[in-house]
């Protein structure tokens, strides 16, 4: 197999040929077709999010078919379409499992980060945490919803049903997002990097009723809104941009430090909230409506041995979209 391998933080990913993985107990193997390119793969290349399993192959947004499995495995089989999410495994005992939160699970594995994902040919994963998929449907275009949609359904939900929505920083996530809440029947307010007209013209070709950047109001107070931007300095601004007893979500894994704000801005019962990982519930609700919603990804196809290129073009904000990687 192929597979671009992070060996050192904050160097470029290396080609290398490996012996194709052998699932074990309750694992598939998982031929890829394509792997989504995701901004906490950023966060681990560049060293933000600490304790990557290095070396590590990067990817959680990965679509493909099993091509083996292992002792225990029932309820898959070879040649079924699946998904691989962020959330790997969980240990099933902690308190959080318990309660239904396996999303703040005290002993996870996350899928290209403490165990290989998907920028490879081949990658291998627990059984009860694939997502089974339709056996129609484009991979490159679905794989962004493995995680920009899932991340993006859980920061949905947990905004709220306002009908005024802002979504800041209009990238894989929100361009998904965005298209449910249209569906949903609520008004969307695109927040963009200062002069990304382009980003702003796509927000309102998917149907926001306003898009504008990060540093102005809205025409009117939202409702609640969401922060797909790793910016701290989003907290406040989208705060100031809320009405009374509104509410803003971050929904990022990794946020630069927030600045000191008044109270005056949290003050009138606002809330601020963060969404942590996801849950397998999440994949389940989040495919149901995806089609219902009729959602359509704006996408840019890489090889795989581009994938630092794709990265780049992702950290500089060059992409529309989501950028996939196809084996």
């Amino acid at each position: 197999m192929q597979a671009m391998v992070l060996e050192r933080i904050g160097e470029p990913l290396t080609l290398i040929a490996r012996p194709e993985p052998q699932p074990a107990e309750r694992e598939v193997r998982v031929r890829v077709a394509a792997c989504g390119v995701c901004r906490t793969d950023l966060h681990v290349v560049d060293g933000e999010l600490p304790h990557a399993a290095l070396p590590i192959v990067p990817g959680h947004e990965i679509v493909g078919r099993i091509d083996a499995v292992g002792a225990g495995v029932t309820t898959l089989s070879v040649g079924m379409r699946v998904g691989i999410p962020w959330l790997g495994r969980t240990c099933g005992r902690c308190a959080y499992c318990r309660e239904g939160r396996e999303n703040l699970c005290d002993q996870p594995a996350f899928t290209g980060y403490t165990r290989d994902g998907g920028y490879a040919t081949h990658t291998v994963a627990d059984a009860g945490f694939v997502v089974r998929l339709p056996e129609t449907g484009d991979d490159v275009a679905t794989a962004p919803l493995l995680c920009a949609g899932l991340i993006g359904w859980r920061s949905l939900r947990l905004a709220g049903d306002g009908r005024r929505i802002g979504l800041y920083g209009f990238g894989a996530a929100a361009h998904i997002i965005a298209q449910v809440a249209r569906w949903q029947g609520r008004e969307v307010f695109a927040f963009t990097r200062s002069g990304d007209l382009a980003s702003q013209q796509f927000a309102l070709k998917l149907g926001a009723c306003w898009a504008g950047s990060s540093e102005q109001a809205p025409p009117e107070p939202l409702d609640c809104a969401i922060i797909y931007a790793p910016v701290g300095a989003l907290v406040p601004a989208a705060l100031k941009a809320v009405r009374k007893g509104g509410r803003v979500v971050c929904a990022g894994i990794h946020m630069s430090d927030i600045p000191a704000f008044p109270y005056s801005l949290l003050w009138e019962e606002r809330e601020l909230l963060s969404v942590a990982n996801l849950t397998r519930a999440d994949g389940i609700e989040f495919f149901d409506v995806a089609p219902q919603a009729r959602i359509v990804t704006e996408t840019t196809a890489y090889a795989l041995a581009q994938a630092n290129r794709a990265l780049s073009d992702l950290r500089s904000g060059r992409l529309q979209g989501a950028a996939v990687l196809v084996p």
